[in-house]
């Protein structure tokens, strides 16, 4: 993973001197749970615990699995030659490779789920901080980049809040889904290991045993977390997507900040770009770049291939690694962007009243006016705004057809801004709670 795109503390999680210490842990915790059931001998189990303190050396491991072409046994070489051959001969006692790659694939995923988990707290915050601020800020509301009826910046706010906060509840749950481990042998069936060993290692490491973990873990469990990672990086997408259009100069009713000496542009000194959510954009698509290949996974062959084995490889770090960058660019973007009230009721009001036309489509048909009818006085007036750049309350109040059926007091009423604010509270209740 590049640098650019990596933050230390999830890197760290999918460093190799990461992995073999979670490997030795398991071999080590495995080895007690065998001297408790009086397979092993004590002291060989106590002599693993004399490598807890080394710093396993990868280079080493390296050296050897170019020979075995073997990386756990290449492991377990290194680890007897710090603990000693004889010591080391019941390490992995009725184990097989899978119980450690699999069961260590998933204490990397649950680690990477808890950082992920505090990205979105933190962007939460921002998103309700910004919502509360913005709870009134009149802005248009549009379908299909038109414009259609007015809302507040706040409730643009609160909608990515509550996308948010349903992705957080997903990744709880994928968490919960990839927390388990298996220490079952050769095609899981348990016949050279008890399964108090399984329960013991699993429970040293925060994880279930698997219920049935024929020799591999079942994928559909890291295709269901590979999927709710793509889920979270669309819902990015879909936050730095609306902040782009609001970026664009024909409507700039927000932007990203712009610190004192950044520079939009090698050609143009006037260029402030929303280069940061457009980073967004294409990290969006790296993670999700990484969901096929994890469902694809789910179908190996009988009680296991190592098909799937390479696509881990690449895809746990990297997709774990970008969404961890994406969650806190976003939440900073969020943070610290620039938002322009002004802007806002002006480009509402380019069209002079045009947004408030299903008010008076409806107080027409309430008049007795057939919806027929209604809809096409409304709209004739209201393609004089969109062809001519006329003014729409003017145009309705010299509408005979329209003045027949409402008073000028009642077509004045048609524009009040508050009509469609009114329930931005109760909105928010449901959003953020009662209080």
């Amino acid at each position: 993973m590049i640098p650019r795109y990596s933050r230390p503390d999830m890197v760290a999680i999918w460093d190799p001197a990461t992995k073999f210490r979670i490997w030795y842990e398991i071999e080590a915790h495995a080895c007690d749970a065998q001297a408790d059931l009086g397979v092993i001998p004590r002291a060989n189990a106590e002599a693993v615990w004399k490598a807890k303190d080394v710093e396993f050396d990868v280079a080493r491991i390296d050296e050897i699995e170019a020979v075995t072409k073997h990386d756990v046994i290449a492991f377990l070489t290194h680890l007897a030659e710090h603990i000693g051959s004889d010591e080391a001969r019941f390490v992995h006692q009725g184990m097989t490779s899978s119980d450690v790659l699999d069961t260590t694939f998933n204490v990397q995923l649950v680690r990477a789920c808890d950082l992920l988990l505090a990205d979105m707290d933190r962007l939460l915050v921002a998103l309700k901080k910004r919502a509360y601020e913005h709870k009134d800020t009149v802005r248009i509301g549009r379908s299909h980049g038109i414009h259609a009826e007015p809302t507040t910046m706040g409730l643009t706010f609160a909608r990515f809040y509550a996308e948010m906060d349903r992705n957080k509840n997903r990744l709880e749950k994928a968490r919960w889904e990839v927390a388990t481990g298996a220490i079952s042998g050769a095609v899981g069936t348990f016949a050279n290991i008890d399964p108090a060993v399984e329960d013991h290692v699993c429970a040293k490491l925060g994880l279930r045993p698997e219920p049935v973990s024929t020799q591999v873990i079942p994928r559909d469990r890291h295709a269901m977390f590979f999927a709710t990672l793509g889920v979270i990086a669309s819902s990015i997408e879909n936050v730095a997507t609306e902040i782009r259009h609001m970026q664009r100069t024909e409507v700039l009713e927000a932007e990203e900040f712009f610190s004192k000496g950044q520079k939009g542009s090698s050609a143009m000194p006037h260029k402030r770009n929303p280069v940061l959510t457009e980073n967004l954009t294409g990290l969006a698509r790296l993670v999700r770049s990484a969901v096929i290949p994890a469902l694809e996974n789910v179908a190996l062959w009988h009680e296991r291939d190592i098909s799937h084995s390479s696509v881990e490889r690449g895809i746990g770090p990297d997709a774990t690694i970008h969404l961890d960058f994406a969650l806190n660019r976003l939440a900073g973007v969020v943070e610290n962007l620039k938002i322009y009230p002004d802007n806002m009721l002006a480009n509402m009001n380019k069209f002079r009243g045009l947004v408030m036309s299903q008010r008076v489509l409806l107080a027409l048909t309430q008049a007795g006016v057939s919806r027929e009818d209604s809809y096409r006085l409304v709209q004739r007036n209201a393609m004089k705004v969109w062809e001519q750049g006329a003014d729409f309350k003017t145009e309705l109040l010299q509408d005979p057809e329209v003045t027949a059926a409402l008073s000028p007091a009642e077509i004045e009423e048609k524009f009040d801004l508050g009509y469609h604010t009114k329930h931005v509270d109760t909105i928010f209740a449901r959003v953020f709670g009662a209080n």
